[in-house]
């Protein structure tokens, strides 16, 4: 076995949708075993006092306006994302059960809903849990939007996460191309 998933991670949880995603988007998420995209990215942290802490325990980037890697690597079980913004890394593995798609980014895991919606893929936060067992209440993550889509030829992710009492937890963007497409 030469290690290659035959099916990819988002064409199992989108199904027939995977197909009408834009190009870009649709190879990002058909990397056979290993690959890295690159381009440039912004972050923004909120201000209250929580962020930080919060921003620790999921591993988050500080502000920043920067160059942006990701190196997938994939296999039977799943999707690894090792994210580099600068100098600060964000990993996290993704995986799917019964058709959802889960994520599992430093102390927190997410389950998402993945719809399809004019070429781009919008994720919206169904279930969290800290540490992998402790359930958070959903209302918690009501304003996490993630939209990925092609734009001018490029990969293009927005994540913006709100939280109630705290308001912007972070917001991040960019672009990104895979590495022998810079030529």
């Amino acid at each position: 076995m030469d290690g290659t998933v035959s099916t990819p991670l988002f064409a199992r949880v989108l199904g027939a949708a995977f197909q009408q995603l834009a190009p870009q988007v649709r190879a990002l998420h058909s990397i056979p075993v290993r690959q890295r995209w690159s381009g440039q990215g912004e972050v923004l942290r909120g201000s209250h006092w929580l962020v930080a802490p919060c921003a620790w325990l999921a591993r988050l980037p500080p502000t920043s306006s920067v160059p942006v890697t990701v190196e997938f690597l994939v296999d039977a079980s799943g999707e690894r994302w090792n994210r580099q913004f600068g100098t600060a890394r964000m990993a996290s593995r993704l995986w799917q059960r019964d058709g959802q798609l889960f994520e599992q980014l430093g102390a927190v895991r997410f389950r998402f809903g993945l719809r399809q919606e004019a070429g781009q893929i919008l994720w919206r936060a169904e279930r969290v849990w800290a540490f992998g067992v402790l359930p958070l209440p959903t209302r918690w993550f009501a304003q996490v939007h993630c939209r990925e889509r092609e734009h001018a030829g490029r990969y293009e992710f927005l994540v913006d996460v709100s939280m109630p009492l705290i308001g912007r937890l972070i917001r991040y963007e960019g672009w990104l191309l895979p590495e022998d497409a810079h030529g």
